[in-house]
């Protein structure tokens, strides 16, 4: 890989105004391909899942899947577009190694919806606007796995493998309008768009939008113009960027880049760009076409799309609570700051603590736990948080020992310790390991008198006033009841023990 020679951010930004245009293609969650009858579920032997019509054979015809179309206008809608009347089918030719047709089914200047916005939050709570110039319809290519290469990619591979499953998969490309006024935050605006539109995606139903299973993957359009100059500069495109921190870290590259280029006197090419995953750069692909390049032309094996009033009226009314109004419903019910908020979404645990909070814990208790202990666990073993063995369930019936004083904090670690390692449920898990509170008066005041006779100058000390040195005793006690005591109910019997108030 050839270095790139870039200019610091903050130069960059100092001289240029960052443009950005985002293309996010999501894979739907259908059970047949957008045109054909095959199957879309995942892990199938290659080329498997295929029939005359995914594989372009001669005689074969096409027809919409309803779903596709469906979800397509649900997508519209939530993103406050108009949906089209009346709107049809194209055909995309270009070379296409891993579509069989030779030519992509997609729609071109008549999309199902156009029109409209999602606003976007960032993390010091500003409200950015994105504006949507379309979302349409078309289908997936295939798969190729170049073989031979140190890279992967086709560049010094041996062979290429064609996988025709995903070839015909229904996809949704969402465009933005160009994205100005960004400045320094432009790549914090990618991230948050991607983020957002993602949780729509999910909230929906439509898809998983799983971007390291390539469910979702965004094209970043970027350029760069000189300060106080309207006219946009040459863009790059950088394609299928597969997470959030990527498109975040592309788009960062490509403004230094372009201002690299510019303020050396270059000139900057029009083309895609590959981004590499190990050290945030990106690497020229190949000269980028202009859409009369591909010579579009209406499908003709396809009859337009014109979805009822009545239909898309219902479908809007059948809309789920979208992802911005419903955090922020769920921050007041919670009780909680906009950045802690931030902090949840971040995490990747909305749902999960509201699943814990219907599983009867509190809105504390269960942020508590999925927050911190949970996803720390899954950090160290770089999983989401939801593929960890523990339920919801689970986890409010820690929550609920705690707060009836049968566990403490320390105990109910060890339990969820042991769930996560398939020991059973929590209440197994504390029979087996015997891991319930001492909170026997009898037991408890015998390990407080053998503690403060254990540490005779200690509990002088406090009985002389230093009450805080009654920490010392309670860790003993804790210590002698292998952390099974209620701490503050120790510290409560030594100070009664030495005749001490506070």
């Amino acid at each position: 890989m050839t270095v790139t020679e870039l200019v610091s951010y903050e130069d960059a930004l100092a001289t240029y105004d960052p443009v950005m245009g985002l293309e996010v293609h999501v894979e739907l969650g259908t059970k047949t391909k957008m045109f054909c009858g095959c199957s879309t579920t995942l892990g199938a032997e290659p080329n498997a899942q295929t029939c005359p019509t995914c594989l372009g054979l001669p005689g074969s015809l096409p027809v919409v899947n309803a779903v596709g179309v469906e979800s397509a206008i649900k997508i519209g809608l939530a993103l406050h577009c108009e949906i089209a009347e009346w709107c049809r089918f194209a055909r995309k030719n270009y070379f296409y190694p891993d579509m069989p047709k030779n030519f992509q089914t997609s729609q071109y200047d008549e999309p199902i919806a156009f029109n409209g916005y999602l606003d976007v939050q960032l993390e010091d709570g500003e409200v950015f606007r994105v504006e949507i110039e379309r979302a349409h319809m078309e289908e997936d290519t295939g798969k190729s796995t170049h073989v031979g290469g140190a890279t992967g990619r086709i560049h010094g591979a041996s062979h290429s493998l064609l996988d025709y499953n995903r070839a015909g998969i229904p996809l949704i490309e969402i465009v933005t309008k160009p994205i100005v006024g960004a400045g320094e935050r432009a790549p914090e605006v990618a991230k948050a768009y991607v983020a957002e539109l993602r949780e729509l995606i999910k909230a929906l139903g439509v898809s998983e939008a799983r971007m390291e299973m390539g469910q979702m993957r965004c094209d970043v359009n970027l350029s760069l113009r000189p300060k106080g100059v309207e006219k946009f500069g040459t863009r790059s495109e950088t394609k299928n960027v597969n997470s959030l921190r990527s498109v975040e870290r592309a788009a960062r590259f490509e403004i230094q880049r372009h201002a690299a280029v510019l303020s050396g006197g270059g000139t900057i090419v029009q083309e895609t760009r590959h981004f590499h995953e190990e050290d945030g750069s990106t690497t020229a692909g190949r000269i980028k076409e202009e859409a009369e390049d591909y010579r579009y032309f209406p499908e003709p094996d396809l009859v337009p799309v014109a979805p009822a009033r009545e239909w898309v009226e219902e479908l809007r009314a059948g809309l789920p609570e979208l992802p911005r109004v419903r955090r922020n419903r769920l921050r007041e019910e919670w009780g909680i700051s906009e950045h802690e908020m931030q902090s949840v979404l971040n995490a990747g645990v909305i749902d999960l603590i509201t699943a814990t909070i219907e599983a009867g814990a509190d809105a504390a208790s269960a942020r508590k736990w999925w927050m911190g202990e949970l996803a720390r666990r899954a950090n160290e073993d770089g999983i989401d948080p939801a593929a960890l063995p523990i339920t919801p369930a689970q986890v409010a019936r820690v929550a609920a020992l705690v707060a009836e004083g049968a566990l403490n904090d320390k105990l109910a670690r060890q339990v969820i310790e042991g769930v996560l390692a398939g020991e059973g449920d929590p209440d197994a898990v504390v029979d087996k390991r015997g891991l319930k509170v001492v909170s026997d008066e009898g037991a408890l005041g015998t390990a407080v008198d053998e503690a403060i006779a254990a540490n005779a100058a200690i509990a002088d000390k406090i009985r002389g006033g230093k009450v805080a040195a009654a920490g010392a005793l309670v860790g003993a006690v804790m210590k002698a009841t292998r952390g099974q005591a209620d701490a503050a109910r120790v510290r409560e019997l030594i100070l009664e023990r030495l005749g001490v108030t506070e």
